[in-house]
């Protein structure tokens, strides 16, 4: 799904050319595949949502994950399903479409699936308002050990200071979790952490944060609990554009079923 700020839909090629302009995005692009290797072991079967081109889908499979894929936008999907046709014929990828309300009912309907990690690279997470239902969708989409690795944009970004908008909508964001801006395929949603561990329950627990952009002098290897207890330990997290969430699934014992 693409994440940017212009009023324009970049996508397919288009849009390939554009996340590996920047080294920047390059960096923030590795460190997440990087980090979803070491959560989900070879062997592993990952679901790319948001999958946009396949990139990510690719480089999975060629590391030895069983990879399926969604994504809404048709042309992204037709870029993905010729970049990675060699391994869609092989079955190690499998790709779907359709719309965003079509995925949900889908996976709602087959409840039980074995995915062991969820994907979401480059924010596709911030273009979704009611996050709970998708968390619900996740939770029946993967096993019991399920876990979910997203990219978000940043709310705490340095970088972002230097904007009007950002300081316009600062107090939205301190007493409701979260504001919104335009963008060009939906509102473009920045959440605090707590509101993403809000939207995850009951479904799954945020459990670490890793900062989206590591240095390569000290990689945060274990980054930090979802529920920090020292600030100092956050600093670093607001020079990054990025960060990465990742989510254990809970257990629903006395509760109703994802529906």
């Amino acid at each position: 799904m693409a994440t940017g700020t212009s009023q324009k839909i970049v996508t397919g090629a288009e849009y390939v050319q554009q996340i590996t302009a920047l080294e920047s995005d390059r960096r923030a692009r590795a460190a997440f595949l990087d980090l979803a290797l070491k959560v989900a072991p070879p062997g592993a079967a990952l679901f790319d949502f948001g999958a946009g081109p396949g990139i990510d889908a690719r480089f999975y499979a060629e590391q030895g994950r069983g990879v399926a894929a969604y994504d809404v936008d048709a042309k992204m999907c037709e870029f993905f399903a010729e970049h990675c046709r060699d391994l869609i014929t092989a079955g190690s990828v499998r790709l779907e479409t359709g719309t965003y309300p079509q995925f949900l009912a889908r996976h709602r309907a087959t409840a039980g699936s074995a995915i062991d990690l969820v994907t979401a690279n480059f924010a596709p997470l911030n273009l979704i308002g009611d996050l709970n239902e998708l968390f619900a969708t996740f939770h029946a989409l993967t096993g019991p050990s399920g876990k979910v690795l997203a990219s978000v944009l940043n709310p705490y970004f340095i970088g972002d200071l230097r904007y009007s908008w950002w300081w316009r909508n600062a107090p939205r964001l301190w007493w409701s979790g979260h504001f919104s801006v335009p963008g060009a395929q939906a509102p473009i949603i920045r959440r605090r952490l707590a509101d993403f561990a809000g939207q995850g329950a009951p479904y799954f627990k945020l459990e670490r944060v890793f900062r989206g952009l590591p240095s390569k002098q000290t990689p945060q290897v274990n980054g930090v609990a979802g529920r920090p207890r020292h600030r100092p330990s956050w600093m670093p997290m607001t020079t990054s554009r990025f960060l990465f969430l990742l989510f254990q699934k809970c257990g629903l014992r006395n509760q109703a079923r994802p529906h």
